[in-house]
């Protein structure tokens, strides 16, 4: 990315946050007939299901975005070669270049920025973005993580040469990962990578020296920095921490302000759309990019349109994650829509059967509604069709009696109105909840 290019589009991106929802609305519709029209176009996938659900091309201007087929990533995964818009992209290909090539971020043919996800489904997915896809991603991006500031501010923090570390996993073709590296090489900034599965000697040596003043991971990474810093093993001066990769919990965000002193950036991103939304602010909740995809619910279910990505059409595309949407508001701050509900995946959901064979769930970024002050970070594990745990870490020096108390008399009042009052819940702490070493990631539920 050119410095300076970048700047100017940055602004242009930044002007639709003072837009208003109708203008929005307005842009959404026109960057979506663009879209579909391309598919209709070079797709062959997408011209044959619009065309088996009755879909018309010149239906394609006028029909909601609701009329149209949704496809899964077990369909993506199927139909990927008919479905990518350029025939030089064969899935076999990028399989055999994600396992052979050396891991970096050059694009692959030279054009293609590839990002190799898994998720819940095992099978190795790819999301392909061509440069100006990849480029116009990237502005969502650096928006987000600077999204409280004015062009005036940006500028002046980014002629001091920020110093930037991404904690995470770092080692494969992760969208992050990628996108991280090359956003920070657009805006000129210093950076270093440290992978979740470094040894923390090397974390203290690195970060010691590194002296990064910008913190960019998952937020269960940024705790383990945070830690490091509260037992005076580093000592560094951070001005802004940006989330990434997990959901971010109340009670986390509320430990990372206080060791860092400093701004926590939530941001919501995935694989098919690696700039989804922001959050500043949890009672305001997150807001969703609706100059860049359309998100929308449909009977519990969430389907991404990515409006960008011309590459590799998403189109209704089924995420796992679970949210609540919620239109802009008569003098809200933001055009946006906003996700008041859990950003968490569904296959994290805990399912309970009582005596009579009766079904409830329990989603257990729940618990984060109520922030305790004193817990850090939690696990849960389903031990019994009506019993659960949860491992609960805590900040150094609190009463665990007092957060015990304090969580089952919460827990309970959830589970009641949940109608889970027949489930059991129980409260163990543990001294450190680490991440799963082969993601990088923590994981909400133990099996």
């Amino acid at each position: 990315m050119n410095y300076i290019k970048t700047l100017m589009d940055l602004y242009k991106l930044k002007k639709h946050t003072r837009l208003n929802p109708e203008q929005i609305h307005k842009f959404q519709n026109e960057k979506l007939k663009k879209l579909l029209h391309h598919a209709w176009e070079h797709s062959n996938y997408y011209r044959r299901t619009f065309e088996k659900a009755g879909i018309t091309e010149e239906e394609l201007d006028t029909l909601p975005l609701s009329c149209f087929p949704t496809i899964s990533k077990r369909e993506l995964l199927e139909h990927f070669n008919e479905l990518v818009t350029d025939r030089e992209l064969m899935q076999e290909e990028l399989r055999a270049f994600d396992e052979q090539a050396e891991v970096n971020r050059k694009p692959y043919k030279g054009k293609y920025h590839v990002v190799h996800s898994s998720g819940s489904t095992g099978k190795p997915g790819y999301f392909v973005y061509d440069e100006n896809a990849w480029n116009h991603m990237l502005l969502g991006i650096i928006r987000a993580a600077l999204w409280d500031m004015s062009m005036w501010e940006i500028i002046g923090l980014l002629l001091k040469r920020p110093r930037i570390v991404y904690i995470a996993a770092t080692s494969g073709r992760y969208g992050g990962a990628m996108a991280v590296g090359d956003g920070i090489d657009g805006v000129g900034a210093s950076q270093m990578y440290l992978d979740i599965n470094e040894p923390l000697e090397e974390w203290v040596t690195k970060l010691g020296e590194f002296q990064p003043n910008i913190v960019i991971g998952y937020p269960s990474a940024i705790k383990i920095m945070a830690e490091l810093m509260e037992k005076d093993k580093i000592h560094v001066n951070v001005k802004r921490v940006i989330s990434c990769g997990e959901p971010l919990g109340a009670s986390l965000r509320s430990y990372l302000e206080k060791i860092f002193n400093a701004p926590v950036v939530n941001f919501y991103g995935s694989s098919e759309s690696l700039a989804l939304g922001v959050e500043m602010n949890p009672a305001e909740g997150m807001l969703l990019f609706d100059d860049l995809n359309i998100i929308e619910v449909e009977n519990g279910q969430m389907y991404l349109t990515c409006l960008y990505n011309y590459t590799q059409p998403l189109i209704r595309y089924r995420l796992t994650d679970t949210l609540t949407l919620a239109a802009a508001g008569e003098g809200a701050a933001y055009p946006f829509t906003r996700a008041v509900g859990l950003l968490g995946r569904d296959e994290d959901i805990l399912w309970f059967e009582d005596g009579e064979g009766n079904e409830e769930f329990l989603h257990p970024l729940a618990i984060e509604g109520f922030c305790i002050d004193g817990l850090k970070d939690y696990q849960f594990r389903k031990t019994a069709k009506d019993v659960f745990e949860m491992y609960a870490q805590t900040t150094a020096g609190i009463s665990r009696e007092r957060i015990r108390a304090e969580m089952l008399k919460e827990m309970h009042r959830i589970l009641k109105d949940k109608g889970l009052g027949f489930v059991q819940f129980y409260v163990n702490f543990v001294d450190e909840i680490q991440p799963n070493p082969k993601t990088g990631k923590k994981s909400l539920i133990l099996t």
